[in-house]
């Protein structure tokens, strides 16, 4: 800024930096706005690392101490016709007249040493009301990028805001242009929306909204448990599980789909409700969301197994954990059991210690495994392919089978995860046979 300045040109910090700074949390990133133009600000920062990030648009991106700050010159924008991006924008030397194009009141704050905050809408004002809010005409603002939307709803859930009546209005007549926005990026807000504090009340009053982008959870909606283990209809108990979650993006999402399907498994039997095979139906649906919205392959493996599991029964024995561990690593079962906790507290009051005090002990015995390094996985025995072969087993497809063969009988404690005591019990198995069984 200082920079820009002795240039002779005015220089604000903009947008989320100011209204992270006034809210007393670090900002992630910061924008720096000016009237000069993308050229001028090259000349002025020659021989600094420049990326030429948008110069139609009017900017750059200055790296220093290997940070980015973004310099973009004051602009107006022009029409938007794909409800995204202005068609071209017009550069000015009017401050005003570039915050007025801003998304919401609370972004629309500049500010600068000398001349403190500026605040042409009222942004420090909703700052200190909680209040989302867009600049000018609400309807215009999401005219001109349906994506403002979902930023909406994000900023709400993650500030613990409210949204201003008539942006309400606005998102709500203007949901149908969510359908113009490429996928990737309604996930970007979906991912920072869903891991705010207030997710469940920002979700309840704006489920219109949200159902335009997610209508297959539309039918959860009311939709009666009728089951004693159960005081919520189906939506609330997803979003009260969502609420009991860490801030873990797969763990959330895991639990805002893993009771997804319950309304097309509902049976009932003697006047109770029942839902067989929902987990394999939601782990389903949620892959179908899931790819629509053009999520990583990594994210959907994960919160699918999530969902797959989140309603089996993990014992708390030693042997039981160990078999989980093999079965799906370290890292996914302590996932699985932040799912399976949220999800228990979202239950009736009288069943919660139960299940929370079942997933504590399950915790206690992952730590012992994983302090005393008790063997559960195949990189971990003692014996590998190349000392069966050496044992005299031939090369192929059996040495993968009397690998797990004897990884199961160490995970039963029926054999100690020794190399000597392992290629002994190796050699008493039959391996030329269909089946693998001891030798006597």
């Amino acid at each position: 800024m200082e920079t820009l300045e002795n240039n002779g040109c005015e220089a604000f910090a903009v947008g989320g930096c100011v209204r992270d700074s006034l809210l007393g949390r670090a900002p992630k990133d910061w924008d720096i706005c000016t009237p000069a133009r993308p050229d001028q600000t090259m000349k002025y920062f020659e021989g600094r690392h420049i990326i030429e990030t948008g110069l139609r648009h009017g900017t750059i991106t200055l790296m220093l101490n290997h940070k980015p700050f973004e310099i973009t010159t004051y602009r107006i924008d022009g029409v938007y016709t794909d409800n995204r991006r202005p068609d071209k924008v017009e550069f000015t030397n009017d401050l005003k007249g570039d915050l007025s194009r801003r998304d919401f009141t609370i972004n629309a704050m500049a500010y600068n040493p000398e001349r403190g905050v500026v605040d042409f809408f009222g942004g420090a004002k909703d700052l200190n009301s909680g209040i989302v809010k867009c600049v000018g005409d609400a309807n215009k603002r999401f005219q001109e990028d349906a994506l403002r939307i979902m930023r909406a709803l994000r900023f709400a859930s993650e500030l613990g805001f409210s949204i201003d009546d008539d942006t309400s209005k606005a998102m709500l007549d203007n949901k149908k242009l969510l359908n113009n926005i490429a996928a990737e990026r309604i996930a970007v807000e979906l991912n920072k929306f869903i891991v705010g504090n207030g997710v469940r009340d920002i979700l309840l009053k704006h489920l219109p909204v949200f159902t335009e982008i997610i209508p297959e959870i539309s039918p959860t909606i009311g939709f009666d448990q009728n089951n004693p283990y159960h005081c919520h209809d189906v939506l609330n108990h997803i979003l009260f599980s969502v609420e009991n979650a860490p801030e873990d993006v797969d763990i959330r999402l895991s639990l805002l789909f893993h009771d997804i399907a319950k309304p097309e498994c509902y049976t009932e039997t003697y006047g109770r409700g029942h839902f067989y095979g929902h987990q394999q139906a939601g782990s389903g649906m949620a892959k179908k969301i899931l790819s629509r919205l053009k999520y990583d392959k990594n994210t959907i493996e994960t919160v699918t197994e999530l969902i797959l599991y989140h309603d089996t029964d993990i014992q708390p024995g030693r042997k039981h954990v160990k078999r989980w561990l093999n079965k799906i690593g370290e890292g996914r079962l302590r996932q699985l059991l932040e799912v399976k906790r949220a999800d228990a507290m979202a239950h009736s009051a009288g069943c919660i210690k139960k299940k929370i005090d079942g997933l504590e002990q399950v915790l206690i015995l992952i730590d012992e495994i994983i302090d005393q390094k008790q063997c559960f996985s195949l990189k971990d025995l003692a014996v590998k392919g190349d000392d069966l072969i050496a044992l005299g087993i031939p090369e192929g497809v059996k040495i993968g089978i009397i690998l797990n063969k004897l990884m199961d009988m160490v995970i039963d404690e029926r054999v100690e995860n020794d190399k000597v005591k392992l290629l002994e019990t190796a050699g008493g198995l039959t391996w030329n046979t269909g089946s693998l069984a001891k030798r006597g």
